[in-house]
């Protein structure tokens, strides 16, 4: 059933990198598995997906939008977030504009279909699969804190994966790294 799936275990993995209270914005958000997530973990979030469905199942959970992102204009023209989080969808005329959303010391945490995935199922368009290293050319103005491409199995598929943030005035490159571990 739509709305309760788990999230991402990338995303779990990664979510302590947002820093506390920062906004979420969670693209094409679905039934709202990392909204959820997100907000029970105090982080005000926002949320956008063309299915009106879907919006309507996650209102109560943050600000949500619908809107078709692929075919009209972006709905938080000027706005950034803490954290930008994509799963399982690309739209490579986007990827700028979700770059372009993350503020400064923000994170993008990301993770689709990679080209291989077309040999075991859907997507199998290439339009809808990275190539390989894709994620890391794109996200090249920002420190990539994690990143992988690979087969991962329950459901079989093969992911590329990207956490990058975008660096602060006045961050020193020598000493601000985002801590990789839970452990204080």
């Amino acid at each position: 059933m739509h709305g309760t799936e788990d999230p991402s275990a990338w995303v779990r993995r990664w979510s302590h990198v947002v820093a506390p209270g920062a906004s979420v914005l969670d693209v094409a958000c679905g039934h709202g598995r990392h909204l959820r997530w997100f907000a029970q973990r105090g982080h005000p979030v926002t949320g956008v997906d063309r299915d009106l469905e879907a919006i309507a199942a996650v209102a109560g959970l943050g600000r949500v939008v619908q809107a078709d992102i692929e075919n009209g204009p972006w709905p938080f023209e000027g706005e950034r977030f803490g954290a930008v989080v994509v799963t399982n969808y690309l739209w490579r005329e986007l990827l700028p504009t979700l770059l372009d959303s993350v503020a400064e010391g923000g994170v993008l945490i990301y993770e689709t279909f990679g080209i291989d995935h077309a040999r075991i199922g859907r997507p199998s368009r290439p339009a809808f699969l990275l190539q390989p290293g894709e994620l890391l050319r794109v996200c090249a103005g920002l420190q990539i804190v994690a990143y992988e491409d690979g087969f991962c199995r329950g459901p079989d598929r093969f992911v590329q994966r990207v956490v990058a943030r975008r660096a602060t005035p006045t961050d020193n490159p020598d000493t601000e790294r985002l801590r990789l571990d839970l452990a204080e």
